[in-house]
């Protein structure tokens, strides 16, 4: 079997991605679209929750990236995102964290070069050091000392700096794919829904609307190796959801891009530092990136197991994350091969 490194769908568009508020001033003229990236800015700015305390301290955490030479360069960056049923399942503030554990973790690597990015799954289960808690489950990290600690504990095992974080509520991508007007998610397993009572997710390309993109990146109960599966459908709904969100009928759609940041906003708490302007920035620099360049892995596991306690835990693959470590500390992730791809 041949491998495959995560950057070989790399290949260019005769079509440029510009981002939200880039796009909204590039493509619908100058005065109006000034006006509307600013209201569209301040909708993300004031709708999405800003969390009170995001990062651990300075002393705990690895170096901050450096730059060799023109200091206006930009550095990779990595994004922390973290899902849960906050509001769902518990009724709460999405940014009250502390007692509850995440139902997603991913960690999206966009390099120095801003030519591709890298979205690394962990599975929730993962039996890892959590600083001061001794061993245990990496999504109990949040609930034993709220973002700060699992962004210690993440950082720990990849050994570079998590830049920015943001908290997403399941609840959030219902409204985000019916303002998109629906996604197309490839469905590589057939399931009857335990979330959707009665409906079927056949094999094999899916237009979701909202209520059956929820119940879709929720599933575990339906599947044999439960969380892994599950894993794998986040990531395939991700993957629509960019190829939806990066069409140029929706980039050059002022109303489906203001409609797309106030279904999103809400369900959303990030750091300070997670603004619009961060956002538009980045989007600027990611422009000539193509969805067929963003790829996604599952951090390396080595099956199932249980702990001595009696739970049931995913073992990480600790030589194999070893080599994930080192391509995020020398910003080559995109060249990172998976085993047995």
């Amino acid at each position: 079997m041949s491998q495959k490194s995560v950057s070989s769908r790399r290949r260019r568009h005769p079509w440029r991605i510009t981002g939200l508020v880039v796009a909204v001033t590039l493509l619908v003229g100058s005065g109006a679209a000034a006006a509307y990236a600013f209201t569209v800015g301040n909708e993300w700015d004031a709708k999405t929750v800003k969390l009170a305390s995001a990062f651990p301290a300075a002393d705990v955490r690895p170096a901050l990236a450096s730059v060799v030479g023109d200091t206006s360069a930009a550095v990779a960056q990595n994004i922390l995102i973290l899902g849960s049923d906050t509001r769902g399942e518990h009724d709460t503030s999405i940014d009250g964290l502390e007692g509850q554990r995440s139902d997603t973790i991913m960690v999206v690597h966009i390099p120095a070069d801003r030519e591709n990015a890298t979205v690394m799954s962990i599975m929730r289960d993962s039996w890892v050091t959590i600083p001061g808690h001794g061993e245990g489950k990496i999504n109990a990290a949040l609930s034993y000392g709220g973002v700060p600690l699992a962004v210690q504990t993440i950082e720990g095992l990849i050994g570079v700096r998590i830049d920015h974080v943001a908290v997403v509520d399941f609840a959030g991508f219902k409204g985000v794919t019916d303002a998109l007007g629906g996604v197309d998610v490839y469905n590589s397993k057939p399931f009857e829904s335990s979330k959707l009572k009665g409906h079927m997710f056949e094999h094999g390309m899916q237009a979701m609307n909202g209520e059956e993109a929820l119940a879709y990146v929720r599933e575990r109960y339906a599947f044999t190796d439960g969380d892994y599966q599950r894993a794998r459908n986040q990531q395939e709904f991700a993957k629509g959801l960019l190829s939806k969100v990066l069409n140029p009928g929706t980039v050059t759609n002022p109303g489906r891009i203001g409609g797309l940041v106030s279904a999103v906003a809400p369900y959303l708490a990030v750091d300070d530092g997670f603004t619009s302007s961060y956002v538009a920035q980045l989007a600027l620099e990611l422009r000539d990136v193509t969805p067929s360049e963003v790829s996604f892995f599952t951090a390396p596991t080595a099956g199932t197991g249980t702990s001595a306690d009696g739970q049931s835990i995913v073992n990480v693959d600790w030589a194999q994350l070893d080599v994930v470590k080192q391509a995020f500390q020398s910003d080559s992730l995109d060249t990172y091969v998976v085993p047995g791809s």
